[in-house]
């Protein structure tokens, strides 16, 4: 997505909070929609409506049709830029920030009962500029080995957790 409308294409297919939630599921695993819906608790043609906006948006890709009871089940993936590289900033900037902030108020609803977040960070600092390229350097590593030891949902010895980080530069004033 090299364009800002592009961008903000993908972006507004982000509004929805179910899709930041489908994304999550697909990132880096290829899954039909009736494993997404399974997953979720959801109907399968819901999700096959959300999977075909996110593919609509360059968000999600199809990497594999598999033959199932006589149809063909499409497989999706999502790979995030975001996570591989750093984006250029743009007016997409704040749907972006709206749907983080909605996915993360739908998987804090889901918290397992009994426990509590186990880092939460939220603040404005004054920091060296070589202590902040540090900081983005290693959220950056944090967030490629967190993807890298993902497993598919419900694996066995596996739980199931949430992230998000979202580090940006401030304006002086």
């Amino acid at each position: 997505m090299g364009d800002t409308r592009s961008t903000l294409h993908g972006m507004r297919a982000l509004a929805h909070p179910l899709r930041m939630r489908i994304l999550s599921l697909v990132t880096d695993r290829a899954m039909s929609a009736a494993e997404v819906a399974r997953e979720l608790g959801d109907s399968q043609p819901n999700i096959s409506y959300h999977l075909r906006k996110l593919a609509d948006a360059g968000l999600v890709e199809i990497v594999e049709e598999v033959p199932i009871r006589g149809g063909i089940a499409k497989r999706y993936r999502h790979i995030p830029p975001a996570v591989a590289a750093p984006r250029e900033p743009g007016d997409s900037d704040q749907l972006l920030a709206e749907a983080l902030a909605a996915g993360l108020g739908v998987r804090t609803a889901r918290r397992k009962q009994g426990t509590s977040a186990e880092t939460v960070t939220d603040a404005e600092l004054w920091v060296d500029p070589q202590v902040w390229q540090d900081m983005v350097a290693h959220a950056r590593e944090l967030s490629l080995r967190l993807r890298d030891a993902a497993q598919p949902p419900m694996t066995p010895g596996t739980v199931r957790v949430s992230t998000t980080i979202s580090m940006f530069e401030m304006d002086r004033c």
